[in-house]
């Protein structure tokens, strides 16, 4: 057991926790745990989106897995960090109200397996916070007697919303919010560009600076952003085909970004064959699928992070002049003669439809009706000659 992650802020930091942004108490208690060549069994990261807790998790994930630490830019670190590596699982809910039993089983079954590269096994829970009744419980007796060589860690936005009974057999480590100016320099600095494109990929990426980072060198997630926003540009003189017709082409052009994860999977399924069982391979295709099933979802949050992003921009314009400073600079025209025919009632509204649309998809709704209708809901909001409001 590592000491109390407020006495050990006079140690030196250690790679891979070195570069975690605005949080040294907990970068400062994850290096101790590694020093001490003991980790604990299971771990709980909270702290609301954008703090840094994912970004946290895939180094901790790192330091267990490699036999460097995490330090070196290694095979293991490369496959750590794009969630491939055999013998580190991610999990995401796959129900719409949280985890299912049967995630848990899995988890359960590949827990009491030896590990396939590493020294030991790394889940990854993204929202344990969305733990409950027999899922919760199942996990919770694992936690009680855990497999050996295995490490658990969880993601919660908040700790009071995960069941205390999990939370009393994890290490609670709390993360603070990265103050924006602060997150803006970092994500400048590390890839190389401006402050106004740290804000446009830090907001369609919901604050966080790890997956901002993966946005801006993906050229293929950066082009799915611009397609979204002159699809809102076209609205204001849209008919109804060409609506139709642009949700259509949005769902077309997200498959380019999951291609690259799809070619990035089939070449680790290749290399895989040449040492992996049939029985871990067939558990890596079931992880790599769950795997692309999360990039498609994370594809779908990004262009709704753009729509809303452009709505508030419009908002931003109505506000006093010097309150707020719209994101999406290179767009600037479209908004602002957005702005100059609606009032804030109308873009509140147009929000609320992008919230729609992100309820009905996970609702199973197809992704293609689902834009439509937001589409159709922002353009009558935002378009449509109507009285203006008081």
């Amino acid at each position: 057991m590592p000491e109390s992650a407020s006495n050990l802020t006079a140690r030196p930091l250690a790679p891979p926790f070195d570069s975690l942004v605005g949080q040294s108490t907990a970068a400062h208690f994850l290096t101790a745990v590694m020093q001490s060549n003991s980790p604990g069994h299971a771990y709980l990261f909270s702290g609301p989106l954008g703090s840094g807790k994912t970004e946290a998790a895939r180094a901790f994930g790192r330091a267990l897995l490699c036999d460097n630490g995490g330090t070196d830019d290694c095979d293991t670190c490369r496959r750590v960090a794009h969630a491939t590596h055999p013998d580190f699982h991610v999990i995401a809910p796959a129900g719409v109200r949280g985890y299912v039993i049967e995630q848990i089983q899995e988890i359960i079954s590949s827990a009491g397996m030896t590990p396939v590269r590493a020294r030991r096994k790394v889940f990854l829970l993204t929202r344990a916070d969305l733990l409950a009744g027999a899922a919760a419980n199942a996990l919770l007796k694992t936690l009680e007697e855990p497999p050996p060589d295995t490490v658990f860690i969880l993601l919660a936005r908040n700790r009071d919303a995960v069941l205390e009974t999990i939370v009393s057999r994890c290490q609670v480590l709390p993360f603070r919010r990265i103050p924006e100016d602060e997150a803006l320099a970092t994500l400048s600095e590390k890839i190389g560009v401006s402050s106004e494109e740290a804000r446009i990929a830090l907001s369609a990426t919901g604050g966080s600076l790890l997956y901002a980072e993966e946005f801006w060198r993906s050229r293929e997630r950066r082009n799915l952003r611009v397609a979204m926003l002159e699809a809102l540009e076209r609205l204001s003189h849209a008919d109804d085909a060409s609506v139709l017709e642009a949700a259509k082409e949005l769902v077309i052009k997200m498959k380019a970004p999951l291609d690259v994860v799809k070619r990035e999977q089939e070449l680790q399924l290749e290399q895989g064959r040449d040492f992996l069982s049939a029985g871990n391979l067939s558990r890596l295709e079931q992880q790599l699928r769950r795997e692309f099933s999360g990039r498609e979802r994370e594809t779908i949050g990004e262009i709704l992070e753009v729509t809303r992003s452009w709505i508030r921009d419009v908002m931003v314009t109505l506000m006093p002049t010097g309150t707020q400073r719209p994101v999406n600079v290179d767009f600037i025209a479209n908004i602002q003669r957005t702005a100059e025919r609606v009032q804030m009632p109308r873009c509140t509204r147009a929000l609320a439809a992008v919230d729609e649309a992100a309820r009905q998809i996970q609702y199973n709704v197809s992704l293609q009706l689902a834009l439509e209708v937001m589409l159709f809901s922002i353009r009558t909001e935002l378009f449509t000659i109507q009285d203006r409001e008081m």
